[in-house]
């Protein structure tokens, strides 16, 4: 793995870090996969990240995961509703498709990290489809982050919505209503009994893998 660093269109550094696979893997798709961390303001950093990162290098991915403005070694100031961080997303996916020259990315956002990628979604041509884990839709959520969901819901772009079914800022019901009118491709897939905390801790990581690796080979060549 490797360390860079991402400056952003308003001048924040961003700490990025790049995890590569060992060796060539037959049937890997050359698709780049920026993952994007939950909440800076509860203590979201890329280190949450890191065993789905080298989960997917081990599957033949090249990862990318970064600290967002005000996390971890990154400069700046983390913003309420994560509406600056959109420009991190986009910065760090401009600079992966510019430098690494993948055929194209996969986003994938986490917690808060699913809004604010979803934003930047159809910022970046290179950015083929988005994944979210615990995608924030209920309605105390949707106070800081209600003004993402438009981007996402709109764009035509293939997306998979990854929930636990006891999630608690949102119910399967507030998503299956949610994505009722999204445009384009958009599958499902519900973790049974599995809170939305948990989706975040090293259990689930394998099987978070498997879904993103699988949704990647299911995308339009």
């Amino acid at each position: 793995m490797e360390w860079t660093t991402v400056e952003t269109a308003d001048g924040a550094k961003l700490s990025v870090r790049l995890f590569k696979p060992a060796a060539p893997v037959e049937d890997a798709e050359d698709v780049a996969v920026v993952l994007v961390h939950p909440y800076t303001i509860l203590g979201g950093v890329q280190g949450l990240l890191r065993g789905m990162a080298q989960g997917l290098a081990e599957r033949g991915h090249r990862a990318v995961t970064f600290d967002m403005r005000g996390a971890g070694r990154s400069t700046g100031r983390a913003s309420l509703t994560g509406s600056s961080e959109v420009g991190d997303v986009v910065a760090v996916c401009r600079w992966v498709a510019d430098t690494l020259k993948p055929r194209s990315v996969l986003l994938v956002g986490s917690s808060a990290g699913a809004p604010i990628a979803g934003s930047a979604v159809d910022k970046v041509d290179q950015v083929v489809g988005y994944v979210s884990i615990g995608y924030p839709f209920g309605l105390m959520a949707s106070i800081l982050f209600g003004r993402h969901h438009d981007a996402i819901l709109k764009s035509e772009k293939p997306k998979l919505f990854i929930m636990g079914t006891k999630d608690g800022f949102t119910s399967v019901k507030q998503l299956q209503n949610k994505i009722k009118s999204a445009a384009g491709r958009v599958d499902t897939h519900l973790i049974e009994g599995a809170g939305h905390f948990q989706m975040e801790g090293p259990a689930f990581d394998t099987q978070m893998v498997d879904l993103i690796v699988n949704f990647i080979k299911s995308l339009p060549k």
